[in-house]
């Protein structure tokens, strides 16, 4: 009997961008539990202390940019320059803005301004966090690379779960420009899937459902019940799938779209 690809990652060295947000802390901790060194990366650099130490030994935080350029190529080379290599990336940061009212503004009246911060993160930083991990990946002989979509970047929503629902004291939806920008990330995995797999390099999407961040119950209940199990993600159910695509566990997977959400998109 063949035993399948040890899901372990001893001895590797991952960086997770929006590494101190709600799924971020989650992965931290995955990722040093499976035995990686993890550069925990975020805006908020006590956000990424935080979520490092929460994590344990082997995580260090780093503050970063993702959307700018020149942030990035800075980041990467002090974990480069800590580390001394890159074997997965995970490609998590994303954004809400700082003003979630205007996040949420209505698509009629929706600010360019907003449009073009939200793919600046969302988008733009995987495209340069990609850009200047994936050499170092190269040099190494290969390496795994994650991004994280939603279930928007793959169907429509339902605005029938937003009525009375609310967040943070307001109404919400889910703006075009979230999915929009989710929907470039699954291109963008495919993308990079082909072109660097003759590098070792692979390239898959987590797509997670709903996980509750501060929605009132009117959502919670609302949105159970237009999924198959009946309920929201907990966030550390998704880290078993991170760890699956991070993993030599998936080592003939590549330019996939894992959807870790109650069978949302089955229906």
């Amino acid at each position: 009997m063949t035993l399948p690809p040890d899901p372990r990652l001893d001895g590797r060295v991952a960086v997770l961008t929006g590494g101190g947000g709600i799924l971020g802390t989650h992965f931290a901790a995955g990722l040093v539990c499976a035995g990686a060194q993890v550069a925990v990366v975020d805006l908020n650099l006590d956000a990424a202390k935080a979520s490092a130490e929460a994590a344990g030994e082997g995580a260090l935080p780093f503050a970063c940019d993702v959307a700018d350029a020149a942030s990035v190529k800075a980041c990467v080379a002090t974990i480069i320059a800590q580390f001394g290599r890159i074997d997965i990336l995970i490609n998590n940061a994303a954004t809400k803005t700082a003003d979630p009212r205007a996040f949420f503004e209505p698509f009629e009246t929706y600010s360019p301004d907003v449009w073009r911060e939200v793919m600046g993160v969302n988008i733009d930083g995987m495209f340069l966090m990609a850009q200047a991990v994936g050499p170092h990946m190269i040099a190494g002989g290969g390496g795994s690379i994650v991004q994280t979509a939603s279930i928007y970047g793959l169907v429509g929503p339902d605005a029938r779960i937003y009525e009375g629902s609310d967040y943070l004291g307001g109404a919400i939806n889910t703006p075009a420009v979230y999915a929009a920008s989710k929907a470039a990330v699954v291109g963008l995995t495919r993308w990079l899937a082909t072109h660097w797999a003759a590098q070792g390099i692979r390239v898959n999407a987590l797509v997670p459902g709903g996980v509750g961040s501060g929605q009132n119950s009117v959502f919670g209940d609302l949105y159970s019940a237009r999924v198959p199990m009946g309920r929201m993600a907990r966030a550390e159910e998704m880290v078993g799938p991170l760890l699956f695509l991070a993993s030599d566990a998936s080592s003939y997977v590549t330019g996939q779209v894992l959807a870790a959400d109650g069978g949302w998109t089955a229906w």
